[in-house]
């Protein structure tokens, strides 16, 4: 497989209402829908339906919840063949509530059992022969593990924390060549008053990429000319429905783009103009875009940029002109 992921999957209730209710209210509920997730899950059915071949070799249970999360993986085409089958695991169980006047969304998560790799599997050859090995902060050992086998073997290691499990941690985020992570989190692991200085503050010698996401603000990111300083990729202006799963999708396309060899700056944009399409939509994987879609989108963005340059130009020159003749 070209992407393998080790991470968390999920099912999200989703619920949308007018507005998020304040305590002791009660409120009526415009629509419900139930949809797979979590970090992994969401960036392993991105990266497929952008055209990478994928694999899911995390954990999952013999309940209800993971057969649904296995049947998923199958209708993307995402191979589970090698996924660990434990009576004690289970994928995540989240409530999603949707507020449909901001367009934010507010999570309630819960984790009965255990979730990510397990810490002797998958085999070392199976890590070696991919491209780019997925992970996030669940099951520290058995990730740490795998991030040690794919970093020894050449294979780049893209990772989507949310937050720091425990000491072990530390670990796993210096075994990381491609991190990309939030705004909130970047904050909050470095005590930075911002995104640039996160990323400046993260990058190390051993990485290849430190991209920070700020939503509606678009992101930084930071590669071989780190010394150069932080680079700003803003964010696509699009009509927001949802804006549930972005991040994931975020890291799913760049990881799709990764294992294509694009160069940092592609990569950031074309997983920019995945996640904006995504936000569009509403749930965290129905809306995910597929490949052709999110080329046109970039074309067309690109033209329009394109076409607003030339007319400032000819503004400009035109302005120059009026002076000349003046003096």
């Amino acid at each position: 497989m070209t992407i393998l992921g080790l991470g968390a999957v999920a099912i999200d209730e989703l619920l949308y209402v007018d507005r998020y209710p304040p305590a002791d209210s009660k409120v009526e509920v415009r629509r419900r829908q139930r949809q797979c997730g979590g970090l992994t899950g969401t960036a392993l059915v991105a990266a497929a339906r952008l055209g990478a071949r994928c694999a899911y070799v995390g954990m999952l249970g013999d309940d209800e919840l993971s057969r649904i999360v296995l049947e998923n993986f199958a209708r993307e085409g995402i191979d589970t063949a090698h996924c660990v089958r434990r009576p004690d695991a289970r994928p995540g169980h989240s409530v999603i509530i949707v507020d449909l006047a901001t367009k934010t969304r507010t999570i309630f998560s819960h984790v009965a059992g255990f979730m990510g790799p397990d810490p002797r599997l998958p085999e070392a050859g199976q890590i070696r022969a991919a491209s780019v090995l997925l992970v996030d902060h669940h099951g520290l050992e058995g990730t740490i593990r795998a991030a040690r086998i794919a970093r020894a073997a050449g294979v780049r290691v893209v990772a989507d924390f949310e937050r720091d499990p425990g000491p072990p941690f530390a670990e796993l985020l210096g075994l990381v060549d491609h991190l990309v992570i939030s705004e909130r989190f970047a904050r909050a692991l470095t005590g930075r008053p911002d995104a640039p200085s996160a990323a400046q503050a993260l990058w190390t010698a051993d990485r290849e990429a430190v991209v920070i996401t700020c939503g509606a603000s678009g992101c930084w990111y930071l590669g071989e000319e780190a010394a150069k300083g932080p680079h700003h990729c803003p964010a696509f202006s699009v009509e927001v429905v949802d804006t549930t799963g972005c991040g994931d999708v975020f890291h799913g396309a760049y990881a799709a783009a990764l294992a294509e060899w694009q160069g940092l700056s592609e990569r950031v944009r074309f997983a920019s103009g995945a996640a904006a399409l995504k936000a569009t939509h509403a749930g965290g994987q129905a809306g995910i875009p597929g490949r052709s879609v999110v080329e046109r989108f970039l074309a067309d963005r690109s033209l329009r940029q394109a076409e607003n340059s030339t007319g400032q130009s000819q503004i400009r020159s035109t302005k120059s002109e009026i002076r000349n003749k003046s003096e």
